[in-house]
């Protein structure tokens, strides 16, 4: 039948005894990595459709128990042989979700059971129409991040592609969850995982933010009044004398929005500019620096 035994727990990189906790963890890092709007690796599309089809199997109880059914002795790309009393059943070759001949093998169209292979593991009656979640993940930029307010995102499922509103609440950051109750095929919930795209000026870390200013080696030895732009505008802070190349300064309250009304905080990361040409009398001064010691 040329079908392919997938190890869901090597796609994810868990071992087979992995607790709920560690799977979403894993996941939630492998999606980030992969995800084909911010990965640059070239297979990261395919990749990422792994790590979704790995999770929708192994993040389900019933789902999963019924793929350690299976067994532990086959391993990945290894052609895979159903146990006996296994038939084919034909699923009209309609959208699958983009998973797997494997994945449909086992729990046949968008992971339901439609008799052959799933009535093996269980004699349940599955004419009965079922609420099933969906998982999506949803790239957004940093500004978007912070302002909040209504986010409509694209969703593709078997039943076709529908636009759905999400309201950003305060304290989303990198990693955060958001349940939509109802919003999906057949009545049961979305959940949306939120990625924050890289931006070229801050660098996110949890609720606080860093960025990078560049300073003339004078006044990192000197000291000077700073001007640092912010999420919402320029704030001053002192730059104490003799700071370090790589030093970072502190300022309060200028990261991240929190659920709770307050913000992380903003790190000013100093890049200390050394002058590339100098003229007769700077180089004099430099030396006379110099030899001052």
């Amino acid at each position: 039948m040329g079908i392919q035994y997938k190890d869901y727990y090597e796609i994810l990189g868990v071992s087979r005894e992995a607790t709920p906790d560690e799977i979403k963890k894993a996941y939630r890092k492998l999606a980030k990595q992969y995800h084909p709007d911010v990965s640059k690796e070239p297979n990261a599309e395919e990749k990422y459709k792994e790590i979704n089809e790995a999770y929708e199997v192994l993040k389900d109880p019933e789902k999963r128990k019924k793929y350690d059914t299976l067994g532990m002795n086959w391993q990945s790309g290894q052609d895979f042989t159903p146990p006996p009393g296994w038939q084919h059943v034909d699923f009209g070759g309609g959208d699958m979700g983009g998973f797997s001949d494997f994945f449909q093998t086992i729990f046949g169209s968008s992971g339901k059971n439609f008799g052959g292979f799933g009535d093996i593991f269980s004699s349940a009656n599955f004419q009965q129409p079922m609420k099933r979640d969906s998982e999506v993940s949803v790239t957004l930029a940093l500004e978007d991040v912070v302002k909040g307010g209504v986010h409509t995102f694209t969703l593709s499922s078997s039943s076709g592609k529908r636009n759905i509103k999400v309201n950003l609440p305060k304290g989303i950051t990198e990693g955060s969850q958001i349940r939509l109750p109802g919003k999906a095929d057949g009545g049961g919930d979305i959940y949306v995982n939120i990625h924050v795209a890289p931006n070229k000026i801050f660098e996110v870390n949890e609720f606080d933010l860093t960025r990078e200013i560049k300073v003339p080696v004078w006044d990192a030895v000197l000291g000077k009044d700073l001007v640092v732009g912010t999420l919402d505008g320029e704030v001053m802070i002192k730059m104490p004398p003799g700071l370090q190349d790589g030093q970072k300064l502190r300022v309060r309250g200028k990261g991240m929005p929190k659920r709770d009304g307050t913000n992380g905080d903003l790190y000013v990361k100093i890049k200390i500019e050394i002058p590339r040409r100098l003229n007769a009398k700077q180089k004099e001064l430099w030396q006379e620096l110099a030899n001052l010691g």
